[in-house]
């Protein structure tokens, strides 16, 4: 007799996956492109306030910034939904950060290659908290492309840190940065745990 469950029978598992990043590299975007459900944005519009406290220099273009956090949800398998946050980039929000992370079995941090200097305290970040995360590299229209190993060695990434090219405003190229993140933590928890003894 087969006692497995039936696919109805099974509970879906909902696990929690942070996007993360320095301001204007994408996360926005990347929630927005792959989210099932209208996302939940918290965005405001870049005013006077931000002269002197945001260095909006790189993203002249850019009129409204996170504040909050952004939420949507994507269901990869039948019993497998993640609940995707997206934390603000701009560091006097960052204080959200903890708070957002809570539960989170991984983190993409997004990063901008014209910015690198900007992925360094997000990386640091996740990095003192013991979160798995990956690094996905956002391809912009007018982003110089450099070899992925190069990047590594500019972020001093560890080795088994998954190292990827994204183009966040894609579905299938958000959904596929995901999967990955998603298992790299079953990697990274399997690796914790004890081995069993028969």
């Amino acid at each position: 007799m087969d006692f497995a469950p039936t696919s109805a029978q099974r509970k879906a598992a909902s696990t929690k996956i942070v996007i993360a990043g320095g301001f204007g590299v994408g996360k926005t975007t990347l929630v927005g492109s792959v989210s099932e459900i209208v996302p939940l944005r918290t965005e405001a519009l870049v005013t006077n306030e931000s002269d002197g406290v945001d260095d909006l220099s790189a993203v002249p273009a850019k009129s409204t910034t996170t504040v909050a956090m952004d939420f949507g949800r994507l269901t990869l398998a039948e019993d497998l939904v993640l609940y995707l946050f997206g934390t603000p980039g701009q560091r006097r929000f960052w204080f959200m950060w903890d708070d957002l992370c809570r539960g989170a079995i991984g983190a993409i941090v997004i990063v901008d290659t014209n910015r690198l200097d900007e992925s360094f305290a997000p990386l640091d970040y996740f990095e003192s908290k013991g979160i798995p995360f990956i690094v996905a590299v956002n391809q912009f229209d007018d982003t110089q492309v450099f070899e992925l190993s190069d990047i590594a060695g500019a972020l001093a990434l560890r080795a088994e840190v998954p190292l990827i090219r994204i183009d966040a405003r894609d579905r299938e190229s958000s959904k596929r940065a995901l999967v990955r993140v998603t298992e790299y933590a079953l990697e990274c928890l399997t690796r914790s745990q004890p081995a069993r003894v028969n």
